[in-house]
């Protein structure tokens, strides 16, 4: 019997990746190193009671979002409706489209009582991602916790996974503007520098994962493939002479800092640096991946 689903999935930030194609979409995606964050999406699915369509709003507007109304279709073919609502920035760097399709997957098999497991929502979510060009490694990091190394590219249960053992961090993070995920996936120029720079960055990091590592060769990446912009270069060079680490978020114009050594001083004059460049986001470093939320 048909009933609400309510699900929470994780926003999640990339430092740097490579590219690996595969006819298969499951065993598409990417590889790389990135961060899960406590903040996400959370996102009510229930059988529509009037219309022949599915319908999906985010935080309170209709949207188009072919990336969940994907992962809908790969799962029933009941019209829906999907209410989303962020606390995360769009089209930024965050993840935003995985989690969404990601916090769906777990919704519509709790509202439709479909009794699928965890890597077969996730296997979904990736697919209707890959698919839709609109990302290539977040679900399967979303679906995890932590820093993510994704070390095989492809949908949980292909792919391969690894963390950077660390605490629960704070990141600092302002938003410079959106940049489209499926333009940069489409230059193959672009492609290349990416596969190169992201090839090098994860050996350099399995030969030492830690965090300061990781953020060294995330400015290193953005640096190389010429996808970090001037304005975040701007931002980037004044968290470093604050005492901070930085880079930009794959694929949005986004800077995330790091408070090298977490001393509250430190703290305190990297997010004052970058309160000067525009609003500055916190955030924590996710102990948890999708869940299903109660008490709707």
């Amino acid at each position: 019997m048909a009933g609400t689903g309510r699900a929470f999935a994780p926003a999640h930030i990339t430092g740097f990746f490579e590219i690996h194609e595969n006819n298969d979409p499951r065993r598409k995606g990417s590889t790389g190193c990135g961060i899960v964050l406590n903040g996400g999406v959370e996102t009510t699915v229930k059988p529509c009671k009037t219309g022949d369509r599915t319908v999906v709003t985010l935080n309170g507007s209709e949207t188009e979002a072919m990336t969940t109304h994907t992962v809908v279709k790969m799962l029933t073919d009941i019209p829906v409706m999907v209410e989303s609502t962020t606390d995360i920035p769009v089209g930024c760097g965050f993840g935003a489209s995985g989690a969404g399709a990601l916090g769906t997957a777990y919704a519509l098999n709790q509202a439709l009582s479909l009794d699928l497991t965890a890597n077969q929502l996730a296997e979904t979510a990736h697919v209707a991602e890959v698919t839709n060009r609109s990302g290539l490694g977040d679900v399967a990091a979303q679906s995890h916790s932590g820093i993510v190394i994704r070390t095989g590219p492809g949908a949980p249960g292909y792919g391969k996974l690894d963390r950077i053992s660390a605490g629960d961090y704070r990141f600092f993070c302002i938003v410079l503007g959106e940049i489209s995920t499926r333009s940069v996936l489409e230059d193959m120029h672009m492609v290349e520098q990416i596969n190169s720079a992201g090839r090098s960055a994860l050996k350099a990091l399995l030969k030492k994962p830690s965090l300061e590592n990781f953020m060294a060769l995330s400015r290193d990446f953005a640096v190389d493939t010429g996808l970090l912009s001037s304005r975040a270069l701007d931002v980037v060079e004044a968290v470093e002479a604050a005492g901070g680490m930085a880079s930009q978020a794959m694929l949005g114009d986004t800077v995330f800092a790091f408070p090298r050594d977490g001393r509250d001083g430190i703290e305190n004059e990297v997010h004052e640096t970058l309160s000067g460049f525009g609003d500055v986001l916190e955030y924590n470093i996710s102990s948890c991946g999708p869940k299903l939320v109660q008490g709707y």
